[in-house]
């Protein structure tokens, strides 16, 4: 069929597990003719945001008061990293910049269990469809536990023993996770048992330079050292650097129009000529526009949801998408507590940010109302010493132990004239037994309901509805087993969020999933699960859906191996190519 010439093979929109994947296998068969479009910016080693005042500004706020965002951040014009938002019963996290939500994910990468499939999956996709997807996403992201810490005590992560301790007193199991975390290539990537010494720096297989882990528990907020196995670093860099392919940052979509045969917008097309994508560049805040044979859609939940409903109900350029949109959203049962303060050792700011996870009724024991997992997690350092100034009763506990230890010195001192060096234990006495060192922070997640709502507001932007009571028998488990935790360390205090208390009730997703479920018709879903048409939205050619809105459930466990696992296999069904670990480098 004779059609207009086009810019592009394919235009990827977002730069997530699902558009990296696709970026970079697209690239592998059509090079340069392969754009990437990214709202945020890259970020090359050590530029992540670290003083008070670069952390404060690392937000991303553009729209005004249209997204419900942190009151004082949504009139900042601010184009930062994290992506705040405020929804009726939830609020979320999420990512902006090259490399999507892997610049501050938890490097997880965990397969569910086959039983998770068999309610609200279409039938052709189950675990042993995935599974060849799994194996491939997961060497290429080089995930792998934790090194054995036996014959390094550097390498010693003390939560992870503690929270090992607590899954035997609880009858649970615990396991090391494999993280998506850079220990040398040795040991990430070619499958041995000595990793690279900790900090030394060297090419990964791809060719990017990274740093084998410091240890020092900043995953969350960009790892400056680039010691994450972030997609900026494998799917993106293989793509642009080895394939050609062509990426844009700081640029938003905005607008997906069909193109008729003669090459200008169709709205009544189905795809069969090439679509038109507009786009905002936000450096310069002007309008510009490609056309690609193809388009895959993959700004996260959020964003594709509202891309697509903005398509189909405010511009009119894609009136064929399923009623289905904005359905059967899931926040995949994140729930997020604290145990403070207790009588045995944590050090929560040390190590990669999740090392194992204990499993309740998800693998084992299956219930699929209380199916959860129990994940130990680190922060920074430097939020543990804003902890000790933040907290006031720790504070005056720290200094009279301080005025009491100067004042022995000054006697001692006044009575031999000798100086003993007392000074210096006054310091100890201030910084020892600090909040944070024997405090456990408590990452959940499970099979929640899924049963969210994505709308548009009256500004015509994404909002949520989540109806948090069909959920709460997770939410009454997770925080059973919270409880439970925080008596087995003696912990003086047991603190859920503090959005989770009355009368606010919020719950905080990081993992935000559905809303173009894959289905088998347009009459249960957005996108085709049919393996001849795998991940194009119904009623068009050539459109595609490759990210977590997809997945049609909760998954328990972290969702990036199946959403990665999920684009691998819609990656294959566009190029025809059986993907490899070796990215074609």
């Amino acid at each position: 069929m004779a059609g207009p010439n086009l810019d592009y093979e394919a235009i990827v929109i977002g730069s997530g597990f699902g558009g990296s994947i696709n970026f970079c296998r697209l690239a592998q068969k059509w090079g340069n003719k392969v754009l990437l479009l990214e709202r945020g910016r890259r970020y090359p080693m050590a530029s992540f945001a670290r003083s008070p005042k670069q952390i404060a500004d690392s937000f991303w706020s553009i729209d005004g008061n249209a997204v419900k965002r942190p009151k004082h951040i949504q009139d900042k014009k601010l184009r930062g990293l994290f992506d705040i938002r405020n929804y009726k019963k939830m609020d979320a996290v999420i990512s902006a910049g090259l490399g999507g939500g892997s610049l501050i994910y938890a490097n997880v990468f965990l397969e569910p269990p086959a039983h998770v499939f068999e309610q609200g999956w279409p039938a052709g996709i189950d675990k042993a469809a995935l599974q060849p997807y799994y194996q491939i996403a997961k060497q290429v992201l080089g995930a792998r536990p934790v090194p054995p810490w036996q014959t390094d005590p550097r390498r010693k992560i003390v939560r992870t023993e503690l929270f090992q301790e607590f899954a035997a007193h609880d009858n649970r199991t615990s396991k090391l996770a494999d993280i998506c975390v850079f220990f040398g290539n040795d040991y990430s990537y070619n499958g041995r048992e000595q990793p690279l010494a900790i900090g030394l720096q060297e090419k990964n297989r791809y060719g990017a330079p990274q740093t084998s882990c410091t240890y020092c528990g900043e995953c969350d907020i960009g790892c400056n050292t680039h010691s994450k196995n972030t997609l900026d670093l494998n799917y993106l860099y293989a793509g642009e650097h080895s394939h050609g392919g062509q990426i844009r940052t700081d640029c938003q979509a905005e607008k997906i129009v069909p193109l008729g045969a003669a090459g200008s917008d169709d709205p009544q097309a189905g795809g069969e000529y090439g679509y038109r994508v507009e786009f905002r560049d936000l450096e310069s805040d002007t309008v510009h526009s490609f056309t690609a044979r193809r388009v895959v859609v993959s700004a996260g939940t959020f964003g594709s949801n509202e891309l697509l409903l903005r398509c189909r109900d405010v511009f009119g350029t894609l009136p064929k998408l399923s009623a289905q949109l904005g359905r059967w959203f899931s926040g995949n049962g994140d729930f997020l507590s604290f145990a403070i303060e207790g009588k045995k050792e944590a050090d929560p700011n040390y190590g990669p940010v999740i090392t194992q996870y204990t499993d309740y009724h998800l693998f084992d024991r299956f219930q699929r109302n209380r199916a959860f997992i129990l994940e130990d997690a680190s922060y920074p350092a430097t939020l543990a010493w804003y902890i000790e100034g933040a907290f006031p009763t720790s504070l005056l506990r720290k200094l009279v132990r301080a005025v009491k230890a100067l004042t022995a010195w000054l006697k001692k001192y006044l009575a031999s004239g000798v100086w003993n060096g007392s000074l210096g234990f006054s310091l100890h006495e201030i910084l020892k037994d600090d909040l944070s060192s024997k405090s456990g922070v408590l990452l959940c997640m499970g099979l929640d309901n899924g049963d969210g709502s994505l709308t548009l507001n009256a500004e015509g932007r994404i909002d949520l509805d989540w109806p948090q009571d069909t959920s709460m028998p997770l939410y009454q488990a997770i925080l059973e087993a919270g409880k439970r935790f925080n008596a087995f360390i003696k912990g003086k205090l047991f603190l859920p969020l503090p959005t989770w208390e009355l009368p606010v009730k919020h719950n905080v997703t990081v993992h935000p999933l559905g809303g173009c479920i894959l289905a088998d018709s347009a009459e249960k879903g957005v996108v085709s699960a049919d393996p001849q048409s795998r991940g194009q939205a119904f009623g068009y050619q050539g459109l595609y859906i490759a990210d977590g809105s997809i997945l049609p459930s909760a998954v328990g466990a972290n969702p990036i191996a199946t959403i990665s696992a999920t684009a691998e296999w819609i990656a294959e069904g566009i190029t025809g190519i059986a993907p490899d670990a070796s990215l074609g480098v």
